[in-house]
């Protein structure tokens, strides 16, 4: 039996690498003849830059950078050589041939929720400024293009304190600089000064939301709360987003129609700034990745696909990686299950789908146990086979 097993991340407990391990340990264990290939998904979140990186063997570098609150800390750079790459991930770039150097940066391991306890999220007082400190750190080590997956970030400050990084001024009523422009500075900022690095290199932001900038499927609406956004101040949030968009498209000379694009609001407006400032291009996560990892030739020669992540539901089934999995391995009758820390019951699946959390369990108790819930269930699924 030929297994492929390839989990996404299960949010504050495993990382999709880790839940792959478990599963091939405890399967292997079970049945030491299948052959396992391990896939870790991604689609633009936590674990981005090691999953694309690690899967071409290209090499990962630690630099300094600055957290959601500024605070200090160290994230890495993922380089890769588009040789490397195959030529159907290569073709979502449409990259100039003299492109051989890619750099690939995850905005959640600098600007990421998943860095703050819930008790310090407020997107009022975080900054993407982190995730600018490494687009411009990967140009001065030579990356040629870069990749940014922006899933799980922390932010809703419009890409401004990543373009804060990359060299725009934000000057306030009394002349100073806001540094960096932390929403909750937005009511002083009155003009916007700067432009992005002479040398930057082409730039593509891979994600999987189709949210504006605006209104109620915009940015703060949709995911603010989330991030600790009260809904009180989601009003204020837009009005002041407006603000500081507009201050932007008028210092680039570029049409504040843009906040209208599909994904603009992706990350908390992140995609928005870059659009406005640096010109880059949205890609899909999820079809990056899939092409990336080969995804496709590996399903077709496995007799068996397992997957999974965190939470499955709705919105798994509408371009997340899980989601997208299991219905290109139905689409070609490979056998397909599914192992998820949560799921929603009303989901009509045509495969075997287990929660792997024990009834009663509690949320903190789950995440801590991710890991023995995980093998438990898959060890009691092929028991019972």
């Amino acid at each position: 039996m030929r297994v492929l097993i390839a989990f996404d991340k299960f949010k504050d407990s495993l990382t999709a690498a880790e839940a792959c391990q478990i599963a091939a340990r405890v399967i292997s264990q079970s049945h030491p003849s299948y052959e396992i290939e391990m896939a870790p998904l991604s689609d633009g979140g936590d674990g981005f830059c090691q999953v694309l990186t690690e899967s071409l063997n290209g090499s990962s570098i630690e630099v300094q950078s600055s957290g959601p609150c500024m605070e200090k800390l160290h994230a890495p750079i993922g380089m890769v050589e588009t040789i490397q790459i195959p030529s159907e991930a290569l073709a979502h770039l449409d990259l100039s041939p003299t492109v051989q150097k890619i750099a690939l940066i995850e905005m959640a391991t600098t600007s990421g929720l998943s860095l703050l306890p819930p008790e310090r999220r407020n997107p009022w007082e975080t900054t993407s400024y982190g995730t600018g400190q490494l687009i411009r750190i990967a140009i001065e080590r030579g990356a040629q293009a870069i990749i940014l997956g922006v899933g799980g970030s922390a932010t809703n400050d419009l890409g401004l304190g990543a373009l804060s990084a990359l060299g725009f001024d934000f000057l306030q009523n009394d002349g100073s600089k806001a540094h960096p422009p932390f929403p909750s500075r937005w009511k002083e900022i009155e003009k916007i000064e700067g432009q992005t690095p002479q040398s930057m290199p082409p730039l593509f932001i891979a994600c999987d939301v189709s949210n504006p900038l605006f209104g109620p499927n915009g940015a703060a609406s949709i995911y603010g709360p989330q991030k600790g956004l009260s809904v009180q101040d989601i009003p204020q949030m837009e009005r002041l987003s407006h603000k500081m968009a507009a201050l932007l498209c008028h210092l680039c000379q570029q049409s504040i129609q843009i906040a209208e694009t599909p994904g603009a609001g992706a990350a908390g407006g992140i995609a928005f700034g870059l659009l406005v400032a640096a010109k880059v291009r949205l890609i899909s996560g999820i079809d990056l990745v899939s092409s990336w990892l080969q995804l496709n030739e590996k399903m077709a020669a496995a007799e068996l696909v397992i997957t999974g992540e965190g939470r499955f539901d709705e919105s798994s089934l509408a371009g997340k990686g899980p989601g997208t999995l299991v219905k290109q391995s139905l689409g070609l009758g490979k056998k397909t299950v599914i192992f998820a820390g949560s799921i929603d019951k009303s989901l009509a699946m045509s495969c075997p789908i287990h929660e792997i959390t024990p009834e009663g369990q509690l949320l903190p108790e789950a995440l801590s146990k991710a890991g023995t819930n995980l093998a438990a269930s898959i060890s009691k699924h092929f028991q019972a086979q």
